[in-house]
């Protein structure tokens, strides 16, 4: 990758940083600067801005809840080709809380504009000036100009949809120990008049909705969450319950006035990347430095982004929807937007990342696409996904799974330029199991219970995450285990195991094995407890036994 883009940054052309015009990212900039633009090989917008952004503060379509990444590389992009196209005539409205010097240090300062950086696997860029985004808006109530325009957003009967993507975080009421967030608590106990929570701000958005008319309206989850859209729905109704509306209440409790949709959405768009930045600047475009938020997480006026995007929604909207369908998003029943989310989680792409994590840890990999140049981690991917994934896999319809996993393992995974490192990716791993790789063991014991004992790479998967949470590597270097919420009861059960030293682990590692909520099922059961154990005898002989116990088996 640093190749590529040491490549990339030198081809600057004569409106470039080496000619001493420095182009603006701005309204102006991108106006009086456009064969600059051009020339450096940006994508400009195709519409009339200003008349765009008059048309959709007079008549708003869409506000969307969420100022980071994937907005702007997927949704954003979206509207902008439709608005190119003249489908759309209205732009999107962007709310941020959350990390409110995102929109007052990356959104204003540059008239709502960013630049979209398309990485492709094989190693070329596609550079976009995303316009579609025509107002940027800071949610907290203690911003009083932008919190009136949120009620008068509200109050308008052309407002088609709201949609998030405020991370799964964004929609918990409570903490881990079950208490209200005291945010939450406050907005509960105090009402609609100045709440401070971000749901308890929506919350109150779609009360003031309701006092205007009772408008309909979708609220679009386009988190990557399971059953998004009921999560939305549920949070929302416990803030309500707590102002005791009975009419408001049923208006929110009405899917024919307000909408919950749920969606699968699937698009890798990582932090913004400093070799990025620097072809950039490269291009002599100014001010496009990174900011670090108050909450840890880093933004820039630009986004860097794979190719590939996957958006199904459930199609129920009451007060009517843009012609999304005509930008590449799809449109189903809620049966089948669960199904496409099944096929990924299941089968296409999670278990393959799962996987890759925890062997990428072993072998010291500190990237996904790294590992992909393995040829048995590479072989071992596929041979869960087409082998023993696709067999089973849960056909959506309105996707392909073969041609959704094609594109993972040609694709994705092996983008250079995309940071997916294992480490964070094995994450909470014992949460992650049951789902990954548990439902296709279920099926497989449905349909034909002698098939399970054919499995060869599952139990492969489950014997290396085993051997993982030894935290040695393969060479026999210790290395830190990434954050899981059961690690305390994980570890006493392969304490004393060492390299070479593997005695007794059958029932040291019982209480694992038979743990159907890391699973899905218990492994003895199931009949794979067995070959589970072999394979974690084999990994655990001694230094290099990780990589020996691969070849042997993923190559068989």
């Amino acid at each position: 990758m640093a190749e590529i883009l040491e490549k990339i940054g030198k081809q600057t052309t004569v409106c470039g940083k080496d000619s001493g015009v420095t182009m603006e990212l701005t309204r102006r900039g991108i106006c009086e600067e456009r064969q600059c633009f051009l020339d450096a090989g940006y994508a400009l917008p195709e519409f009339d801005i200003e008349t765009v952004t008059a048309k959709t503060k007079a008549e708003p379509v869409w506000l969307h809840f969420g100022t980071g990444n994937i907005f702007r590389a997927f949704q954003a992009n979206v509207v902008q080709q439709l608005l190119n196209e003249g489908v759309m005539d209205r732009g999107i409205i962007a709310a941020g809380g959350s990390s409110p010097e995102i929109v007052e240090r990356v959104y204003r300062p540059h008239d709502n504009l960013g630049v979209l950086v398309t990485l492709k696997a094989d190693g070329r860029t596609e550079k976009t000036v995303i316009g579609s985004i025509v107002e940027s808006l800071v949610t907290g109530s203690d911003y009083a100009e932008d919190y009136a325009r949120m009620q008068e957003i509200f109050r308008s009967p052309s407002l088609q949809l709201i949609s998030f993507t405020i991370t799964e975080k964004g929609y918990r009421l409570k903490d881990g120990d079950g208490k209200y967030l005291p945010a939450v608590a406050q907005d509960m106990a105090n009402g609609p008049g100045h709440p401070v929570s971000y749901l308890g701000i929506v919350t109150a958005m779609l009360y003031e909705r309701y006092k205007n008319g009772a408008l309909p309206l979708a609220c679009v989850s386009m988190d990557n969450c399971s059953h998004n859209g009921d999560v939305l729905r549920e949070s929302i109704l416990e803030i309500a319950e707590a102002w005791a509306d009975a009419g408001f209440l049923a208006y929110l409790s009405d899917a024919a006035r307000v909408s919950f949709p749920c969606t699968m959405i699937d698009k890798i768009t990582p932090r913004p990347d400093a070799r990025v930045e620097a072809m950039l600047a490269a291009d002599g475009i100014a001010g496009l430095e990174q900011i670090a938020t108050a909450k840890g997480t880093f933004a820039a006026p630009f986004v860097n982004a794979e190719e590939c995007e996957y958006l199904v929604i459930e199609d129920q909207f009451p007060n009517g929807r843009p012609a999304l369908e005509k930008g590449g998003i799809l449109f189903a029943d809620r049966a089948t937007v669960e199904r496409a989310e099944r096929m990924k989680v299941c089968t296409c792409l999670n278990p393959l990342h799962t996987a890759l994590a925890v062997y990428g840890c072993l072998l010291g990999y500190e990237r996904i696409s790294d590992e992909m140049k393995n040829p048995v981690l590479r072989r071992m991917a596929e041979r869960i996904g087409y082998q023993e994934g696709l067999p089973v896999v849960t056909d959506p319809g309105i996707l392909s799974p073969e041609q959704f996993l094609d594109e993972v393992l040609r694709l994705r995974l092996p983008n250079p330029f995309l940071p997916d490192t294992p480490q964070r990716i094995a994450t909470d791993t014992s949460q992650k199991l049951s789902v990954r790789f548990g439902e296709t063991v279920k099926c497989y014991l449905a349909s034909d219970a002698r098939a399970v004992g054919e499995l060869r790479m599952i139990p492969l998967i489950f014997a290396g995450w085993l051997r993982y949470l030894m935290a040695v590597d393969d060479e026999g270097r210790a290395f830190s285990l990434s954050p899981d919420p059961m690690l305390g009861t994980l570890l006493p059960c392969v304490a004393g195991l060492k390299l070479g030293q593997t005695e007794g682990a059958g029932e040291k590692l019982r209480p694992i094995l038979e743990n159907a909520a890391v699973f899905g099922v218990n492994l003895y059961e199931a009949g794979l407890a067995e070959q589970v154990l072999a394979y974690f005898a084999e990994l655990s002989e001694g230094t290099g036994a990780v990589a020996r116990t691969l070849e042997r088996y993923v190559q068989e």
